[in-house]
């Protein structure tokens, strides 16, 4: 702490507890996000965080919930200091809650400072152009909708979507090609449940993957207020591995629709003016201090290549909580409830998803110098095979062209092969070009319109 702790006045003056938010009158000298202990009457210890400070009254939030809190016997003494978290390269292969407390078994990491978990901002004219492509073996990815190192790329599911276990697998499959620098996964996880935080440790435990990984995980039953605390945790260990220790990370966000519910509570308890659907309408400022956390910076090695992920409330894309996040990324990958039910793995629709930095990140000497038009032309020929499935359900199959059935047959392959691939199956991005090649041979091939002739000459399967 920046000052000694013993000289520190003990308030208690507590008059108002209201869900996670506690109001102490008579301070002096407290100002806007500094930590304060709150002391129970059994001697307990809780951290709260202050919201609002005025000349002599300040609102705090308790991390760990005022439950048990008792006006008249509760004492808050400030610190003087923000929240920070402490950091060093020791934070690899290591979990911790909500609060930033190791929950692994293992002692304490003795780290190397201790960082404002709000981070530092970034001078715009310092960032440096996402370029670099990072392969996630997933083919619809990494084929159509490329991540490029330095971006932020959400993904779009929905409830009962397999989105983590996706998650799981991008993670600990993901690298960047042609690099020696080392890759790094930070996994922050928010409001989830005990069985799929077990299902997150024992899969990166399983694979080996936890030992490049730094996990945070803020279970449905932890305080709500915990939620807005871990992703910047998350981030503040993040910027220290890319940034001191020169390693290429990926930030995996999940869920964030649990992030903006914590932040609608606390917004509630604060009686503030709602927004859309009361979510507060600082929403959108809150999330790009989030996101744009994400970058690469001139003259440093490492990088922050973030995925957040959100489960869209009533699989509403316009809900404000994928609508503002897709106005701060760089595109979105979209799961589709319809190739779910086709058993298609992951569903992940092209049609409705966006990367919009991909063009940036592929061609020679990054992945192959035919990946662009390729690409193209896997959009254009699904495309055109999604309407005639549309058409045929109207006319029936009987009513198309001999051409109409090579498409509707090219969509149904498409599905099958290139989207549709299995948890453990790892992909480079040449055999996803390659398996791109032998589908486009079910399509005439004078109507590789999108694709360069000298392309066609060279990588078309004879």
């Amino acid at each position: 702490m920046v000052d000694d702790m013993s000289k520190r006045t003990e308030y208690q003056n507590v008059t108002e507890v209201s869900g996670p938010l506690m109001v102490v009158e008579g301070i002096s000298d407290v100002a806007y996000d500094e930590i304060a202990k709150v002391k129970l009457p059994n001697g307990e210890e809780r951290l709260g965080q202050v919201l609002e400070a005025e000349t002599d009254r300040a609102v705090l939030q308790v991390f760990a919930g005022t439950r048990g809190l008792d006006t008249d016997e509760t004492s808050v003494q400030f610190t003087g200091e923000v929240m920070k978290f402490g950091v060093s390269r020791e934070l690899l292969g290591r979990v911790f809650n909500g609060i930033g407390e190791p929950i692994d078994g293992s002692p304490d990491i003795i780290p190397d400072e201790r960082r404002n978990i709000n981070g530092d901002p970034i001078n715009p004219s310092a960032r440096e152009y996402p370029r670099e492509f990072i392969q996630t073996g997933i083919s619809t990815i990494d084929g159509m909708l490329t991540l490029v190192r330095g971006q932020k790329l959400p993904i779009f599911s929905a409830s009962g979507l397999p989105h983590n276990s996706v998650a799981a697998q991008i993670a600990r499959q993901s690298e960047v090609l042609g690099e020696e620098e080392e890759f790094a996964v930070v996994f922050c996880a928010m409001g989830i449940t005990a069985e799929e935080a077990n299902f997150f440790r024992k899969d990166f435990e399983r694979t080996g993957a936890l030992e490049r990984s730094v996990l945070f995980l803020n279970l449905a039953d932890d305080p709500a207020i915990e939620r807005i605390v871990i992703p910047r945790m998350a981030l503040t260990a993040a910027e220290y591995l890319a940034f001191e220790e020169d390693m290429q990370v990926l930030v995996i966000l999940t869920d964030m629709t649990n992030y903006c519910e914590a932040l609608r509570e606390i917004a509630a308890a604060r009686e503030e003016v709602p927004g859309r659907r009361g979510y507060p309408g600082y929403m959108y400022t809150d999330l790009a201090s989030i996101y744009e956390r994400a970058g690469r910076i001139l003259d440093r090695e490492g990088s922050i290549t973030m995925i957040p992920i959100l489960t869209m409330p009533d699989d509403d894309i316009t809900h404000p909580i994928p609508d503002l996040t897709g106005y701060i990324t760089e595109g979105q990958l979209v799961f589709s409830r319809e190739l779910h039910r086709k058993g298609i793995r992951p569903p992940i629709t092209p049609g409705e998803s966006l990367s919009r930095l991909m063009e940036e990140g592929i061609g020679e000497e990054r992945t192959r110098k035919d990946h662009s038009d390729v690409s193209n032309q896997l959009f254009a020929a699904y495309a055109e095979g999604l309407d005639l499935r549309d058409l045929v359900a109207v006319v029936g199959e009987e009513a198309l062209s001999d051409r109409d059935k090579l498409y509707l047959e090219f969509a149904e392959e498409f599905e099958d092969r290139f989207i549709d691939q299995g948890v453990e199956e790892d992909r480079t991005i040449e055999e996803t070009l390659d398996m791109a090649w032998e589908l486009l041979t079910i399509i005439p091939k004078k109507d590789l319109k999108r694709i360069d002739q000298k392309f066609i000459d060279e990588f078309y399967p004879e």
